[in-house]
């Protein structure tokens, strides 16, 4: 396992690392859950993702299960705030209540002192981002929280956080967890740049675009009964089309020649962008995160990747 520096950070997070959106809390029996988080700690990954949303914390409850079995200082742990936890006004987004009161939740149900990484899980248009990072800020001085983050902001949105911490003196954010991957670009010409000139890094979700870059999908006419295309989840029906199968079916030609998998090929082209600090994969058993962690020992070189792009421009 590699790893790389978080933000303008100390801290080091593996390249790969174990999310559990749409996998566990209800969608995984959690045996398997914890039994994957188990085999993702022994293979070196040290960043664990979650969310207070995902399935209403009882994500969280898995995750804090599985790691009472690692030192604590071993790990990188990160949760999220923004989404409705409730069905009040108060109940969603990043006023100073609602993320004060969802961090004591959260702690709760992870059942740990501090969180490392607190993320903006979305951008708020009704708080000021003043108000927001103070809250932040006064939650690392607590010592509940260790460093913050955003996710799916603006290169425009980081920017201005940046300004205000600078002149209010308040902590930056160090982290975007975005979505990328080889059928999704959209942080490469604004985000990226942003985010390298404030001392961001990406933590990149959804790197296989649902499923779609495993491979495991050939044709729309034959969809696999129980996988995620077939049960529609997490949006993967605007990924799996003709002509990004297409290309699939040429990467899968560059894997082969490589001696590695379609998924690790698919992370390791993540990893090519140094602002990338770690790839978040959701892997439902320990298999598929036994083949997603190869990718962080694998560089690709300049001919690879001209090959690539000359598929994914076609």
């Amino acid at each position: 396992m590699n790893y790389r520096r978080l933000g303008n950070t100390g801290v080091k997070v593996s390249t790969v690392s174990l999310g559990s959106w749409l996998t566990y809390g209800g969608y995984v029996a959690n045996e398997n859950s914890v039994n994957t988080i188990l085999k993702a700690y022994d293979l070196g990954i040290n960043f664990f993702d979650t969310a207070n949303v995902y399935m209403r914390g009882e994500a969280e409850k898995v995750v804090g299960k599985a790691i009472k079995s690692f030192p604590r200082e071993s790990i990188v742990l990160s949760t999220k705030v923004f989404f409705p936890m409730g069905d009040g006004p108060n109940d969603h987004g990043l006023s100073r209540k609602h993320i004060m009161e969802q961090a004591n939740a959260s702690l709760k149900r992870l059942d740990v002192d501090y969180i490392d990484l607190y993320y903006c899980h979305r951008f708020d248009t009704e708080t000021p981002i003043e108000e927001t990072l103070r809250a932040f800020d006064d939650l690392i001085h607590q010592g509940k929280v260790n460093y913050i983050g955003v996710s799916e902001w603006t290169a425009a949105q980081i920017t201005e956080a940046a300004h205000i911490a600078d002149q209010k003196l308040l902590n930056h954010f160090v982290a975007n967890q975005s979505q990328y991957s080889m059928l999704y670009r959209n942080i490469e010409d604004e985000v990226i740049p942003a985010s390298s000139a404030h001392g961001v890094s990406q933590v990149c979700w959804s790197p296989l675009a649902q499923g779609v870059l495993t491979g495991k999908y050939t044709s729309l006419d034959n969809i696999p009964a129980g996988s995620r295309a077939a049960e529609k989840k997490g949006g993967i029906l605007r990924f799996l089309t003709e002509e990004n199968l297409n290309k699939i079916s040429e990467l899968k030609k560059i894997a082969a020649e490589l001696g590695i998998s379609m998924a690790e090929l698919a992370l390791a082209w993540i990893l090519r962008q140094e602002n990338v600090a770690s790839v978040v994969v959701g892997a439902s058993n320990p298999d598929q995160i036994v083949d997603n962690a190869k990718a962080a020992d694998i560089t690709l070189d300049k001919e690879t990747i001209n090959q690539i792009e000359a598929i994914l421009n076609n």
